[in-house]
């Protein structure tokens, strides 16, 4: 009993996900600044930033709900931190796991978004009502593609357990080499889709800060706003480790290196490519978000998972 609350509190679970979420931060920040020529922040600023969050003071604006105001920050918090714990970490056993594990944390990462929206429509200020608007609208365009994207290893391996997907896909694919092809289009899908749903460039839409300050967040203040970024955060590193899962192996040993070091290596390798995302594009439109998703990232997420279902569902292969 007190060696499965210490992997739900301490390792690999809430605290170990706090300090890599502020990590994380830190190397995406710093990997941006680099890619401008820039120095960027040191290690610490990440922490220095929470800290000071929550010594401030928190401030209710009179016209919202005040209890919706204050809780809904803890169920996006809730909902990231939960989800966490099916990721394989350090081997490919996660602290909890069951068939069908992989629907529940799609459905975890919803929460969210969802949540912004809503922050935002309570907060009854304009700006955070369009940001709200805007963070449902991008839902729809990135969640379809996201969702079927993770489906094609599923599908392939016909497993919905995301620890038995990081354990048999590289095996799989080392010898059956064509499904190499879905899987990596796939991959591709799922991680601009994650650039989507972490509302980074350039699709950082939601919370546009020449267009309306902070969308959702400009009423947040002190604690409460603290703790969205803190959920942002952590939401970036259960992305990353839900697609090295996935796609890439995840916590597997490899060469005798010890699945706590894949799990970095991986997990780093993703969140350089998002961060060179975020340097080389600008913001685009609303509308062209939606565009892209339901014209380029569905159709080409479908295609990879019809190419699993027609060779291997099939029996072609």
């Amino acid at each position: 009993m007190l060696i499965e609350l210490a992997k739900i509190v301490i390792f690999p679970g809430f605290l170990f996900l706090l300090a890599y979420s502020l990590f994380a931060q830190w190397l995406d920040r710093k990997l941006y600044a680099r890619m401008q020529n820039r120095v960027g922040p040191p290690l610490v600023q990440p922490l220095a930033d929470i800290v000071k969050l929550f010594s401030k003071e928190t401030i209710i604006p009179a016209s919202v709900d005040a209890f919706l105001f204050r809780v809904l920050p803890y169920f996006a918090f809730a909902g990231v931190t939960t989800s966490f714990l099916f990721l394989p970490v350090y081997s490919s056993t996660p602290v909890t796991s069951f068939p069908g594990d992989l629907v529940v944390v799609a459905y975890l990462l919803t929460i969210p978004t969802l949540v912004l929206s809503l922050s935002g429509w309570v907060s009854c200020n304009v700006y955070s009502v369009i940001g709200g608007i805007r963070c449902l609208s991008q839902l729809f365009a990135y969640e379809v593609p996201f969702f079927i994207a993770l489906l094609t290893p599923a599908m392939l391996l016909e497993t919905w357990n995301i620890s038995e997907i990081s354990k048999n896909l590289p095996s799989f694919l080392a010898a059956h080499p064509v499904y190499i092809i879905p899987v990596g289009v796939a991959f591709v899908v799922a991680v601009i889709s994650l650039q989507g749903k972490l509302e980074r460039k350039p699709f950082d839409i939601p919370d546009a800060e020449t267009e309306i300050v902070a969308g959702p967040f400009t009423e947040y203040s002190g604690r409460l706003f603290g703790i969205f970024r803190l959920t942002l955060d952590m939401e970036m590193v259960v992305g990353v480790s839900l697609l090295a899962a996935i796609f890439l192996g995840g916590a597997m040993p490899f060469l005798g290196i010890p699945g706590l070091v894949m799990f970095f290596v991986k997990t780093f390798f993703i969140l350089f490519i998002l961060a060179y995302i975020k340097t080389a594009v600008g913001r685009i439109r609303i509308d062209h978000m939606v565009s892209f998703g339901w014209t380029t990232l569905a159709p080409v997420s479908i295609l990879a998972m019809l190419f699993v279902v027609i060779l291997h569902k099939g029996g072609l292969l």
